[in-house]
């Protein structure tokens, strides 16, 4: 089987699998050339967008082994004229982890039968530096280096084992250097000169000589705990309680730091290398174990359709991805605190629906009606509450009870320009003005391009109807045909 790219209007091979390496095929050859040696060659067309989403989910299946998961680094050895799909391959931080697993070689073990076991072919290699893990994997026969052996083991390798362009590769072949080994002891400034500073700089980068940036596919949660089985587990509620007892965990070393968890993610691994995801968020920090747990809950309520246990789960694990610092807290004896209630619902009902569809309303600084106030997500922390105004017992509202999104433009005759309107029609409806109160200027924002001044009434029609109208647009200063708009209405 061979997957199949194309460049210049030619279908060129873009990966080969192991049956076509032995029939002498690899990528960047032409299809014609393909099929003529091979007949009955396999061809499928190659799907970048989905290797690279593969790509993605097999880094965050990784993270069984150590938070510091990334993919692809440096350039690609393969020529980069042609649109190759993403190179697969895949880097992890295992300092301080590998001891988990009894050692790298034996994580370098169960890492391969785990992919092997999902069909895949995989090749480690186990380094101090990057750069030499890489070439180890990818060129060599993988395995474990110890720190000071990279130029030993580099020395025979060739020359795009160091993540260097095709370009830069044949331009060294040329001049006789074809292997990293030959580039170790040669003088420095003529092939800087000559070649640029890429391939000294990845062989540095290779030994140890020169650091090099690496950076995790997702960020590094600051709290997390796991639980791992030597027998999958597969109901539901075995899984709440291993979820209750890490989250109890966590809420332990919350408390030793003074901080309270914003954002939680319960990790799935199935046996099959499958990997799910329950992400949940706080409004407020917490480090109360029955309010992680409940909200975690909900929101694993919320999927339960989507909740497939397959042959079981053999690793969870519990982070607080989002952390902040939370003071201790003073008993009141007056009641319960309503903010803190209110809070609380915030998140149970966006744990089951939705965070981003819980709302509420907060003001803004403008007198424009419809800017002065908007929704927004009721876990975003901000004021919400709109300014206090004093109100007279018996005093009609200032504002309408239902305030429209935009105002509605409606046919209007006034006695004078700029007075309240007589009769009006909205919505092929007329009505006639029985009374009326203002008006209320307010004058439009500079800033804004086209912002005429509107002069506000509350009216009453015959039948007892109250609106709010507006005159846009002073009258033979501002236009000399002043539009009504119809805003909201009172009752």
């Amino acid at each position: 089987m061979v997957l199949t790219a194309k460049h210049r209007s030619a279908a060129r091979l873009a990966h080969v699998d192991g049956a076509a390496v032995r029939l002498g095929l690899q990528p960047g050859l032409g299809l014609a050339d393909a099929r003529a040696r091979v007949p009955g060659l396999d061809v499928r067309a190659a799907d970048p967008e989905a290797d690279a989403a593969f790509l993605d989910r097999l880094c965050d299946w990784a993270q069984r082994y150590t938070p510091l998961a990334g993919r692809r680094i440096g350039t690609s050895s393969v020529d980069l004229e042609f649109p190759y799909p993403e190179d697969f391959t895949l880097v992890l931080d295992i300092a301080g982890c590998a001891h988990l697993f009894g050692g790298e070689e034996a994580l370098a073990a169960d890492m391969a039968r785990r992919l092997e076991r999902q069909g895949l072919t995989v090749s480690i290699g186990i380094a101090s530096t990057i750069g030499a893990a890489h070439a180890l994997a990818a060129f060599g026969r993988g395995g474990r280096l110890q720190a000071g052996e990279e130029r030993r083991a580099l020395a025979g390798l060739p020359m795009a084992a160091l993540r260097l362009d095709a370009t830069t590769v044949d331009a060294l072949a040329r001049v006789g250097l074809k292997r990293i080994g030959d580039l170790m002891d040669g003088p420095r400034a003529p092939l800087t000169a000559r070649f640029g500073r890429t391939p000294l700089i990845q062989l540095d980068r290779a030994l140890g000589l020169a650091d090099e940036a690496f950076s995790p596919r997702l960020p590094v949660a600051p709290y997390c705990a796991e639980r791992r089985f030597f027998e999958p587990i597969a109901r539901e509620e075995d899984v709440r309680a291993v979820a209750l007892s890490l989250i109890g965990a966590l809420a332990e070393r919350l408390e030793a730091a003074g901080e309270g968890a914003l954002r939680l993610r319960l990790s799935l691994w199935r046996v099959d290398g499958a990997l799910a995801h329950v992400e949940a968020g706080l409004s407020r920090p917490s480090r109360e174990a029955t309010v992680m747990q409940d909200i975690l809950c909900r929101r694993l309520d919320s999927l339960a359709e989507d909740f497939d246990a397959g042959y079981g789960f053999d690793c969870v694990t519990v982070a607080v991805t989002e952390a902040s610092r939370r003071d201790a807290e003073v008993l009141s004896l007056a009641g319960p605190d309503m903010a803190l209630e209110l809070t609380r619902f915030v998140d149970r009902v966006g744990a089951r629906i939705g965070r981003g569809r819980v709302r509420r309303l907060k003001f803004y600084a403008s007198h424009i009606p419809e800017r002065a106030s908007g929704a927004v997500p009721a876990h975003v922390a901000g004021e919400g509450a709109f300014p206090a105004t004093e109100v007279l017992p018996g005093d009609p509202p200032e504002r309408p009870i239902r305030l429209f999104a935009q105002p509605e433009l409606v046919e209007a005759m006034a006695s004078v320009p700029d007075g309240p309107p007589l009769r009006f029609r909205w919505r092929r409806v007329t009505h006639e003005v029985k009374r009326a109160e203002g008006p209320e200027r307010i004058a439009g924002e500079w800033w804004r391009q086209e912002a005429p001044t509107r002069d506000y009434f509350r009216v009453e029609d015959a039948e007892g109807r109250r609106f709010w109208m507006f005159r846009e647009g002073l009258f033979q200063v501002e236009t000399t045909h002043p539009r009504w708009f119809v805003h909201g209405l009172f009752a």
